[in-house]
């Protein structure tokens, strides 16, 4: 990524929550045309990926995806070139969770959307805190000690994807160099198929739905914003 893209996103997280509470947008965030995707009462907008309403309610001011009924829960618009900004907290030592987006098909979202891996501990990889799953290993783990609440943003503008930890970028990928069905540019294979054969990252759909994930674990989410780009 340019310089300038850093410096901007970097402006971002730190403006995106000066001056609001929580799950509120501040004035500045209203005049830049950032969205507020959930108001911390309810869940207008939201749903499982199979169609069916979420069975948990909001708690602490969050949405819980534990036990919701659903592999993800997903808010009901679509997105193409973004910033999505939020706050995320667990409390187990083995939480697993993740945010999902470009999300092309809810009913195979494993296969058919990216996911920023959301869980406890302090190791690298493409499996841990800010990697772009199966796809791009982690140059640092930012995340915050289990328990406090960790401020995540994501970039996508076209093929380009950015990922930001506590105000750090952790990850990052451009899909175009995702040629090859089935591996990555390290060499690596990867996890992602279409009807059971692998498929080339860079065929992905560029727009889709976004969502948090039920991975067995209560993991909080609160202050889901987006500006679209």
């Amino acid at each position: 990524m340019k310089s300038l893209v850093r410096s901007t996103l970097l402006i971002l997280i730190l403006g995106t929550s000066l001056h609001a509470a929580d799950n509120e947008l501040s004035k500045t965030e209203k005049e830049d045309g950032w969205q507020l995707l959930f108001n911390g009462h309810d869940l207008t907008g939201w749903k499982c990926n199979n169609g069916k309403p979420i069975a948990t309610q909001v708690e602490d001011e969050s949405l819980l995806p534990y036990q919701s009924g659903g592999y993800l829960i997903i808010h009901e618009k679509q997105f193409s070139d973004f910033i999505l900004s939020c706050d995320v907290r667990f409390e187990d030592e083995d939480t697993n969770s993740g945010i999902f987006f470009r999300i092309e098909n809810p009913e195979d979202p494993v296969n058919t959307s990216f996911e920023v891996q959301v869980m406890a501990g302090k190791n690298t990889g493409k499996h841990e805190m800010g990697a772009i799953y199966d796809l791009v290993s982690t140059t640092k783990n930012a995340g915050k000690p289990t328990g406090e609440w960790n401020h995540i943003v994501i970039r996508c503008e076209g093929p380009n994807i950015l990922v930001t930890v506590n105000g750090e970028e952790v990850s990052q990928l451009n899909c175009d160099e995702f040629d090859e069905p089935g591996v990555c540019p390290d060499g690596a294979k990867h996890k992602f198929k279409l009807d059971g054969k692998p498929r080339a990252v860079k065929d992905f759909a560029r727009c889709g739905y976004l969502g948090f994930q039920d991975h067995g674990h209560k993991v909080w989410y609160k202050n889901v914003k987006l500006l679209e780009l």
